[in-house]
Parts: structure tokens; C-alpha cells; sequence
């Protein structure tokens, strides 16, 4: 079978395609034949050997991340093998290849007539979306602002928080048409954050203050959106795509505002009947029309170079695919 790999730090050119022995499914797993994959956009950030506090860092030689959407074709010890033929969604850590190895426990069921892209999203990026809604404690009626909102968890925060009962939904986002592009998902309003007065842009959609800010930019993003959080207002950050760690200045906080981090893993790790509902909540929506992921691109798998470009240029909206 044909996988991805990359043997040193770099741009996109580095991703090298090899070929190698169809991997057996340990205990716990699944061999999962892929039909399609969706690019994450933390790869090209390990990818490219940034070193931001040892966050975006991977030993060589190193694997891709993804979503992967396709058939289980053998289990491991200890896995039901009625799940052979099954169709289903697994993030993986090993995900740029024809076959994939997955953790059991963690297959996101495909319902049917679920489209590729809406079905690459339900093992991460959905639950990771409503996973920080739910650590930002939001309430119907509550203002919620979402940075990224074009890109692959982003489009889906928008929709789940509007999903919820948000009475207003702020997107930002560092294009006009991207912008558009989260209007047409249910955002109230979109302000471009590449602006430097987009803070008071946002004061003047919402003057009582943000109750929710939603964040996976990090840097300087977070500490000027924590100036716009109402008293009581709650900031939840899930990335850093910035590249830039950042402390929180304690007075920030003094005035009613909290902060809180989100991480899927570690969700599941300390709620996992909570994650497990969370992804059935997600398929829910996927399946009744409610909720769908958007798909920019859909490339042969050999061209895994063109897909990191495509995400290194931050020109997507919703997801890149990969097909092998």
C-alpha cells in the first residue's frame, strides 16, 4: 500500500509518498480501507519544525494526522468483528495512507447519506466544536464569537452554536470572501481579524460585551478578545494556529472573565461517556440536514504536497480532502 511520510522539516515538498506492507490491527483496532481523508491543519505546523514551547514538535521521520472516512477490513483482538464492512469515521494518527489503523472505542458510525466532508468531521472536528462549546458553559441567548470561523472546526462552531440557542454569533475570519463564507453558515455578523480595529468592530455588534469567545488562534487574538468578554463572559481556546504561546494576564480576569483550554483527548479521557454522547450528538445533526462541513478541495493522495499548501496559504473553506 502507498503512505506519507516526511524524513526532515520543511514546506510541503518534503511530504514523500512510499510503499510499504499493509499494517494488522493490534488490540483494541481496526484496519480501516480509506476512501477519503481530511487534512489537519496542526500537520503543517509539525511539518514545518516550528518549535513554539515544544508544541509543534514531531520526531522524524514523522506521520500525518487525519480524518479518515471508510470501510473497517479487519479487527484486532478483543474488537467485535461485526464491525467488518461497517462505514465509518476514525481520527488517526497515522491517517495519509490506503489502509489506517484506529482505535475502536472511538469510530464515528457513518449514517447514511452523509456526504464525505460532513462525515470527516464527525470523529474530531465536530466534537471538538461542541466539546468547546460545552466547556464555555453557553447558554441559549448568549453572544458567541468565533475566531477561524472559515476554517475546518470553525464553519462547524458557527452552525453548532447557532444549533444551541446562541442569540447572536460573531464569526471572524482574514478574507472578504471567507467572511461571506461563514454569513452563509448562520453567523449574524463577520469581522475580518486581520484588521487591527477588529476589537472595536466587534464592541459595535455587541456593546454589552461577549459572553462566549471561542478560539483557536491564540497570541495576540486571545488577549484582545479577553478585553471584549462581558462580566462573567467565559474564552475557550482549542489551538494555537498562530504559532504564538501566550500567558493571560491575571488583571485580565479580575473583572468577572475566565478562561479555560479544551483538547479532545483529554476529554475523552476524562469524560468519555460525555465524548462518546457528544459524537452521536454531532451525527445526529450530520444526518438530519442540521449540520454539514464544508469541502474546499478533493485531491489524489499523491498530492498531499498541494494539500498542506493549500492549508499553509490559509485560503481554505472547511476542509481539504485527500483521496486514495
Amino acid at each position: 500500500m502507498r503512505r506519507i511520510r516526511y524524513y526532515a522539516y520543511g514546506g510541503p515538498e518534503v511530504l514523500t509518498m512510499e510503499e510499504t506492507e499493509i499494517p494488522a490491527p493490534g488490540p483494541g483496532q481496526v484496519r480501516i480501507r480509506a476512501e477519503v481523508i481530511a487534512a489537519n491543519f496542526v500537520d503543517v505546523k509539525f511539518r514545518q519544525g516550528s518549535d513554539t514551547g515544544g508544541i509543534y514538535r514531531r520526531d522524524l521521520p514523522a506521520v500525518l494526522t487525519g480524518d479518515v472516512v471508510g470501510t473497517v477490513g479487519a479487527v484486532g483482538r478483543g474488537v467485535d468483528p461485526g464491525l467488518v464492512g461497517r462505514r465509518v469515521a476514525a481520527l488517526a494518527e497515522d491517517a495519509f495512507a490506503d489502509h489506517v489503523l484506529a482505535e475502536a472505542e472511538w469510530l464515528a458510525p457513518v449514517p447514511e447519506g452523509v456526504d464525505d466532508a460532513t462525515a470527516s468531521m464527525l470523529p474530531m472536528g465536530g466534537p471538538v466544536a461542541l466539546g468547546a462549546l460545552r466547556a464555555a458553559r453557553m447558554s441559549p441567548g448568549e453572544t458567541v464569537l468565533v475566531h477561524a470561523a472559515a476554517g475546518g472546526i470553525g464553519h462547524l462552531a458557527v452552525q453548532l452554536a447557532r444549533l444551541r440557542g446562541a442569540g447572536t454569533v460573531i464569526a471572524t475570519a482574514g478574507s472578504a470572501g471567507k467572511l461571506d463564507f461563514t454569513r452563509a453558515l448562520g453567523a449574524d455578523a463577520a469581522v475580518d481579524y486581520s484588521a487591527e480595529d477588529w476589537p472595536e468592530q466587534v464592541r459595535e455588534l455587541a456593546p454589552r460585551g461577549i459572553d462566549v469567545v471561542l478560539d483557536s488562534v491564540g497570541g495576540r487574538v486571545l488577549l484582545r478578545s479577553l478585553d471584549l468578554l462581558a462580566p462573567f463572559g467565559r474564552a475557550v481556546v482549542y489551538g494555537a494556529a498562530g504559532g504564538e504561546l501566550t500567558g493571560v494576564p491575571l488583571t485580565g480576569l479580575f473583572a468577572m472573565r475566565s478562561v479555560a483550554g479544551f483538547s479532545l483527548l483529554a476529554w475523552r479521557a476524562a469524560a468519555p461517556r460525555q465524548a462518546r454522547d457528544d459524537m452521536e450528538e454531532v451525527a445526529t445533526h450530520a444526518a438530519e440536514g442540521r449540520m454539514r462541513a464544508m469541502s474546499h478541495a478533493r485531491l489524489p493522495l499523491h498530492e498531499a504536497a498541494e494539500a498542506h499548501r493549500i492549508m499553509e496559504s490559509r485560503s481554505q473553506l472547511g476542509r481539504v480532502l485527500l483521496v486514495p
